[in-house]
Order: C-alpha cells, then structure tokens, then sequence
C-alpha cells in the first residue's frame, strides 16, 4: 500500500474530527457533485428512492461488508444525528427497568455515554479512569461486570486521549463498541460483538452519517414502544431510508470504502497506520522533551497526544507548527498539550514532516 504525497494547495490536517479526507476520493465526489453515473444528475441531486442512489447505497453496503468480512447476521445501517445520539437510542432500546447495563469509562464520550444510560436505567460503571486521567484502558481483572447485564458497551478509541484496546474486553453480556475514531483502521473482532458504531466524520468520511452495524437477533430484543426515528427495527426495515437519509454523507462514506479496499483492506491499513504513529512515538519517546498522555501498552495509532514541558512551548510548537503547513495540532481542553491525529487517509509524508520537526523543536527549546 502506499500513500500519496499531500497536494501543494493543501496543509497537514491533524484535526481530530472532521478529518483527513483521501485526495482521490475529494476528486471522484467533485465529478460526482456535478453528474454521477452519467445520469446528468449530480449525487446531491437525485432522489433518495431513485435507481442512483439505490446503486450507491448498496454498493456501500456491499463494500463494507467486504471490508470487514461482516456477514449477513448483522445489518448495516447508515443514520443521522451523530455517534452521540447512540449514547441514549442504545439504552432506551436495551436497558430495561429491571436490567443494569456495564459501561467502562476511558474518557469524555463513554462519560457522556453513561450520563445518557442513566436517563433510562441502572448503569454500572465497570472500570472509572478518571482518578488516572484516562491514561489506560481497563485490563481484565480491573473490570467490575454485573450478571446478567443487559450490555457491556465501551469505546475501542478515545480520541481526547490517545488511548486504544488492543483487544475487545471479554464479558458474557452483549458487547457494544463505540469505534468513531478508529473504524476500519485495523482488522477487528466484529463476530464478538452485537453492535458496533461509528460517527464518520474521523475516519470514514464527512460528518452527519453514523455507521452502525447490529446484529439481527440483538436488534429484535430492542424496545418497541421507541419513537419510529430511533426505532432500530423501523430504520432496518427502511434500509436507512425510513425518511429522507444524508444522501452525499452515505455517498462519500461509499467512496472512502472503496478507497479502503483499494488500498488492501484492513491488513494494509493496519500495517501503514502503525508505522505512521510509530514516527511520532519514536520521538516521545527518544526526547525526555516530551511527554505521552497514554501509558504505552494503551497507545492510539490513531490520536497520538503529548505535552512539551510548559503551556507557553506548546503554545509556541503549535504556533510554528502552523507556518510549517500543519494545522489541528493543539490538544482537547480537556487534555491540553499536542494531538495528532492520523486517520486512516492522512499521508505517511505529514508524519515525517511532523516528526522532524518535532526534533528539531526539542533540540531549539530544550
């Protein structure tokens, strides 16, 4: 797999979200905009219900599934209102009132997921990072499961923090992933879980479309009685088309698809995601300048966040970092500091240039 080198009139974007988006997939959308399948019709254009988007829309579907070998018992759905709005469909249709749901807390989005499950039920929280400054994610045995639980759902990527499961947790309940910031940057155990979701705006595409893959049979235990707009059984049997979905959104989810199995599928990505972080981690870690958020056993490839000694030379790094074509480095408020992020489509070059000048930036102030 290779990355091609970023275009003249364009800068290193380490935004968080919304993101790096490939150059060749901006340029089909730019052709596509104006007349998609030679139907004289641009993308943004035709009919939710018409034969074009019926293309579109299972050809993402088809490539999806191809990406991560996801088989016929999960359903793809594409929806609106975000990932955050998983944060309360997902225990208004599972959590009953006689059922407790597990949450591990590794940051602000499984926080702001648990306050959401509280509106609804009782909630667990198996693992607080909090006292740690959410520099890990929980091990086995720091887990504290409820029987019988009604879910366990957790995030796989924190975005703020720089943090990742190498593995999916173990739990007996069904398992809920939240992957926003690392979805299908590296082969994962989809068969585990009973659903798995993603806002695409970090690394599958624009913003306004969340990807949510559940399983058929955990989709019929949800609650009937939830409005149609966030019935899980109204929208699968609507093909995401129960009203008017984000057409361009589903669109250019599709081309990033097939953008990724251009590049080789998830072993490639894997492959070249690892070695872009590594560019960056090698320096941390060779310079006492810097200082990784994570612990090193929990490392993002996707969100690499550290701090210079003092706020004033970050605030200098992002200041110069910014005459040197790199924009989005400075960290979430909550966090502070430098952050990185390298999704899927940003180019091995931005790495490099960052990581030299982050010698060079050490070698100057230290």
């Amino acid at each position: 797999m290779s990355t091609a080198t970023i275009a003249k009139d364009r800068v290193f974007n380490f935004s968080a979200g919304p993101a790096t988006l490939p150059e060749s997939v901006l340029k089909q959308a730019q052709e596509d905009s104006w007349n998609i399948f030679d139907s004289g019709i641009g993308i943004m254009e035709h009919s939710h219900r018409g034969a074009a988007f019926d293309r579109v829309m299972q050809e993402a579907i088809d490539d999806c599934r191809a990406i991560g070998n996801i088989g016929d018992e999960f359903e793809v759905l594409f929806l609106q209102g975000g990932a955050s709005t998983q944060f309360g469909m997902i225990p208004m249709s599972f959590l009953g009132k006689d059922q407790t749901a597990d949450y591990a807390d590794t940051g602000v989005w499984t926080t702001k997921a648990i306050a959401e499950g509280k509106r609804f039920g009782d909630v667990n929280i198996a693992y607080d990072g909090t006292a740690l400054n959410f520099d890990r994610v929980p091990t086995a045995a720091d887990l504290n499961l409820t029987d019988n639980a009604a879910y366990f759902h957790y995030c796989s990527n924190n975005t703020i923090y720089g943090t990742r499961y190498n593995e999916p947790p173990t739990t007996s309940a069904p398992m809920i992933c939240d992957t926003s910031s690392e979805m299908f940057s590296r082969p994962f155990d989809f068969a585990s879980h009973s659903m798995i979701y993603a806002g695409a705006q970090k690394n599958l595409g624009p913003s306004g479309v969340t990807l949510v893959l559940i399983r058929k049979d955990f989709a019929e235990k949800a609650n009937p009685e939830v409005f149609s707009m966030m019935n899980y059984n109204k929208l699968i049997a609507g093909g995401s088309r129960f009203n008017t979905p984000p057409t361009f959104g589903i669109y250019m989810m599709g081309q990033v698809f097939k953008w990724i199995l251009a590049q080789g599928g998830l072993p490639a990505i894997e492959q070249i995601n690892t070695q872009k972080a590594q560019l960056l981690y090698d320096v941390i870690d060779e310079h006492d300048f810097y200082n990784g958020h994570s612990q090193k056993d929990c490392r993002s490839i996707m969100n690499v966040t550290f701090r210079t000694p003092n706020e004033d030379l970050d605030a200098k790094f992002l200041a110069e970092a910014a005459t040197q074509r790199m924009s989005g480095l400075k960290g979430h408020r909550k966090v502070g500091g430098i952050r990185a992020s390298i999704y899927n489509a940003f180019p091995t070059e931005g790495c490099e240039v960052l990581a030299q000048f982050m010698r060079d930036f050490a070698q100057q102030n230290g």
